[in-house]
């Protein structure tokens, strides 16, 4: 691809797709590897592939929302993405006291959307700021001695024994205090990076991934513990993974909250048209 630094270690011919290894993002990577041979897949927790997308060790990434905003240099591409319209399952806080009288906040590292997001509607809605400790992966939520706990993911789904002052499904909560749905990761690439069929294959993935919900439930429920039952309520009730004109405002309300309170630079969000050429011979292959 032209353009590219020739000193970056990655293969100059194949481009590297970052994706997350939640549940919540399996129906987005459904045959992906399929739907795009020419692509390397990695997964990997949403921080560190924003990271990595900044750093250009990946060419397009499933980042966490927030992760776009104030950044000149990317774009979204498709209307791909993993969002919710009320409880979400898998992003809670779990605080110890009222939330106005919350003074340390242990955040979940592994995405940076839903901290950015509690720490909003904390400032917003009780006017506090409290003092930010890492949750660190691995970790669970009783270990932490913060007034509050954000957790995120997959650990996020198996609630805690401990008996908690609040919790809040940070979805529902949005939802609330809102009326509009939240997305929580989109996908992302840096506007000089030509994606070509990998583009097409972002959308065709996910539209094969909503067709094969309940054998994604089935797989994955065991790794996490959970009922076939359970995984396959929290991808269809719980979960949606189409940008449209709601989720859009919402992503611009977002943008707004975090810009006030210091957490992103100020800078508009920018779209890539969604493709809708007919596809390539080379992407039919994944529809079968």
């Amino acid at each position: 691809m032209s353009g590219r630094n020739s000193e970056i270690w990655y293969s100059e011919t194949m481009l590297r797709v970052g994706a997350v290894s939640y549940l919540n993002s399996k129906p987005l990577i459904e045959g992906f590897e399929s739907c795009a041979p020419e692509a390397e897949l990695v997964l990997d927790f949403p921080s560190r592939l924003a990271d990595d997308l900044a750093l250009g060790t990946l060419d397009v990434a499933l980042i966490p929302s927030v992760e776009a905003f104030g950044r000149p240099d990317y774009e979204v591409v498709s209307d791909a993405c993993v969002a919710t319209h009320g409880p979400v399952l898998s992003v809670k806080l779990y605080s110890r006291v009222h939330p106005g009288d919350i003074q340390t906040l242990a955040l979940d590292e592994g995405s940076r959307t839903s901290a950015a997001l509690v720490r909003v509607m904390l400032a917003e809605r009780f006017g506090v700021t409290p003092q930010l400790v890492p949750f660190p992966l691995g970790q669970g939520v009783s270990d932490s001695k913060a007034d509050a706990v954000l957790s995120i993911g997959d650990r996020a789904i198996q609630p805690p024994a401990e008996n908690f002052h609040t919790v809040w499904d940070l979805g529902e909560e949005w939802l609330k205090w809102t009326g509009l749905p939240f997305v929580f990761a989109m996908w992302v690439t840096r506007k000089d990076v030509e994606l070509g069929d990998v583009e097409l294959a972002i959308g065709q993935a996910r539209d094969l991934g909503l067709q094969r919900l309940p054998a994604i439930a089935r797989r994955e429920a065991p790794k996490l513990g959970i009922s076939y039952e359970q995984a396959l309520d929290y991808l269809e009730k719980n979960l949606h993974f189409r940008i449209g004109s709601a989720e859009r405002h919402s992503l611009e309300l977002f943008r707004e909250l975090v810009v006030e309170q210091g957490i992103a630079p100020p800078g508009e969000l920018v779209f890539r048209p969604v493709p809708t050429a007919a596809r390539p011979k080379s992407l039919v292959a994944c529809e079968s």
